[in-house]
């Protein structure tokens, strides 16, 4: 029985070399049909797993995604917490570290010396200041990008673009800050323009805000910056709303929702993409197939003449198409991850990611679209050998 599986065994790998032998330009149009498939199917499903991770670095670059805020606060009556707050905040989730910034929030005076200018403004106060600091512009100059070196949060100020702008700032300008009888004093360190609300606003350290505000270990709200997909952010929320439940956690919606919106697009058209090149590709091999069929029915004829099942001379054809898949999508695979680094680098600017979860995963799509593409074969199960024999197949 071992001797008779063995020589069965070496039979059909035999068959198969001379099946894949039997007409060397088809098997070429076929492995490029699957290659290319594959090559592209790779690329474009790495792009997609890569967009993920890069929408969500991109979206952390514009601030705080999470707040954290006292219940029933509002602009009439506004509420704050204790510091010690910041302390139940874990600090990371599931996709990596949470930026935590405190802040407390207060109107005050500002007095120019040098211009002797003045006006009310918002002061935020926060800790670290340092995270207010990415993206500056100088007053002169509204749309230069400036990296400056920011002092240490007592004797430094961000000052926003239209409040600058006002009062006609320049970096290293001295500012008297005014709350009811208490005073402070910073100098202007960077400016920033963020195109919402933080461009009339000046941040200062928070112990410079708290004793403006006279509000000794309060704060005003606490902001994170949390990584993730938006499914991950919202059980991160979850989570934090259990350990804190005295305060408020809501997340920034414009942020969280804009960008599930805009994945979810580009994982929409992505995979419709793969859907369609799939789909030719397996109509490409499928006309390869029909001529397989049309050639080879003596070779079935005399196969199911000498006692051959048509189960196992089908199987013969659906391994062949199943090694030509392998062959096609290991080597297409490779070749389109490759691609989707020069693709990634000209739609997001910066080169993708090579993900190894994609290269199984594009294998075994090719694999499975040969073996859908061998549906022709089947009329391979009606013919009778004698006919064959005859000429009349």
């Amino acid at each position: 029985m071992a001797a008779l599986h063995t020589t069965n065994r070496a039979m059909f790998w035999r068959i198969i070399r001379r099946l894949f032998g039997a007409n060397p330009g088809r098997l070429f149009v076929m492995l490029l049909a699957l290659g290319a498939g594959a090559a592209v199917t790779a690329a474009l499903l790495n792009l997609q797993v890569d967009a993920k991770r890069r929408l969500t670095t991109e979206f952390r670059a514009f601030g705080p995604n999470v707040l954290i805020i006292p219940k029933g606060a509002s602009a009439a009556s506004p509420e704050t917490l204790p510091e010690s707050t910041v302390h139940l905040v874990p600090a990371s989730s599931s996709s990596g570290r949470v930026a935590v910034l405190s802040t407390l929030y207060l109107v005050a005076s500002v007095f120019v010396p040098q211009s002797g200018k003045s006006l009310s403004a918002v002061i935020v106060g926060s800790n670290p200041l340092a995270i207010l600091t990415g993206s500056v512009v100088p007053s002169p100059t509204p749309g230069a990008i400036l990296n400056v070196p920011t002092p240490s949060p007592g004797q430094a100020c961000v000052v926003g673009a239209r409040a600058a702008k006002q009062m006609s700032l320049q970096q290293g300008t001295e500012l008297v800050l005014t709350g009811g009888d208490r005073r402070e004093s910073c100098r202007v360190a960077n400016f920033r323009q963020a195109g919402g609300p933080e461009d009339d606003r000046i941040a200062i350290g928070l112990r410079a805000a708290q004793s403006l505000a006279d509000l000794p270990h309060r704060i005003s709200a606490i902001e994170l910056i949390v990584p993730g997909t938006p499914g991950e952010i919202q059980s991160y929320i979850t989570d934090l709303q259990r350990l804190i439940p005295d305060a408020e956690v809501r997340p920034i919606r414009q942020f969280t929702e804009g960008e599930a919106k805009i994945y979810d697009r580009i994982s929409g058209l992505l995979t419709t993409t793969v859907a369609i090149v799939l789909v030719l590709t397996g109509l490409c091999v499928m006309a390869a197939m029909t001529n397989v069929a049309m050639e080879r029915k003596m070779d079935v004829g005399l196969m199911k003449a000498i006692g051959g099942s048509m189960r196992r001379v089908l199987r013969l054809f659906l391994a062949e198409a199943a090694l030509l898949g392998l062959a096609g999508g290991a080597i297409g695979a490779a070749a389109g991850i490759f691609l989707s680094i020069g693709l990634g680098k000209a739609v997001f600017g910066v080169a993708a990611r090579p993900r190894l979860i994609v290269y199984p995963v594009a294998v075994a799509l090719t694999i499975l679209v040969a073996i859908i593409s061998a549906y022709p074969l089947r009329r391979l199960a009606s013919i009778r050998p004698a006919s064959v024999f005859r000429g009349e197949a």
